[in-house]
């Protein structure tokens, strides 16, 4: 008989993304931080530190970290003067989390404040997790007022063939079994696969801008593994 492989199975969308989603980040919730400092090599605090040096804002200003997960990114911006509050869809991210920072479980895509309230909007690794980017960039625009920042970090795919093929090893096969052994497998099998959900690169700046975001930047970050975006709600 021929050899088949069974195929995994497609990615999750729109309700049931939300719903899996949420689940996964209660199960991982407990070695969350453990499994990235390894993972990582302790890379991804100091591309949380570029995220927040990126915002360039006036110390004390208000800054929401979207998917906030244990705090990482509240710490940091608390460290740069900044005060930071929180908000997360996993209630098991949340029990965890290491911040001193006001804290509230909520979708991000209907965001629990008013119009114009916050000066800064952050958000580590999380792009791919939401259900929809468009309504994403609309909540943080409606939330920032004008002149406020956002920052935003995810995974990217490098464009040098030699690290792209470096990368794919390592992301696709060596991580995986290190969430395995610390963490959830299922989970961290997930982690390679979720970057098909993000959009090319033309169509997440696009999406800035038609969110009503001027200043529209993308930094590359460790080999082009990393990328960072920014922009600037513009002045009304």
């Amino acid at each position: 008989m021929p050899h088949s492989s069974a195929r995994p199975a497609p990615l999750p969308e729109g309700e049931e993304k939300r719903r899996a989603l949420q689940a996964m980040f209660d199960t991982i919730a407990p070695r969350y931080d453990l499994v990235n400092r390894i993972m990582t090599f302790g890379l991804d605090r100091r591309w949380r530190q570029r995220a927040v040096a990126s915002l360039t804002l006036d110390r004390d200003s208000r800054v929401l970290d979207v998917a906030c997960g244990t705090g990482d990114l509240c710490r940091d911006l608390a460290g740069s003067g900044y005060r930071p509050l929180g908000v997360d869809l996993s209630a098991g991210m949340l029990r965890h989390a290491r911040t001193d920072a006001p804290l509230v479980r909520a979708d991000a895509l209907l965001l629990p404040f008013p119009d114009r309230s916050l000066d800064g909007v952050v958000s580590g690794f999380a792009l791919r997790n939401f259900v929809a980017l468009p309504p994403l960039f609309a909540e943080a625009h409606r939330v920032l007022r004008p002149g406020g920042r956002v920052a935003l970090l995810d995974v990217a795919t490098p464009s040098h063939p030699l690290v792209r093929a470096g990368h794919a090893l390592y992301f696709g096969r060596v991580a995986p079994l290190v969430g395995a052994a610390l963490s959830d497998a299922s989970a961290y099998r997930y982690l390679p696969r979720s970057v098909a959900y993000l959009p090319p690169v033309a169509e997440l700046l696009d999406g800035l801008r038609r969110a009503g975001f001027a200043a529209v930047e993308r930094r590359s970050l460790f080999g082009g593994t990393t990328q960072l975006l920014t922009a600037t709600r513009s002045p009304e």
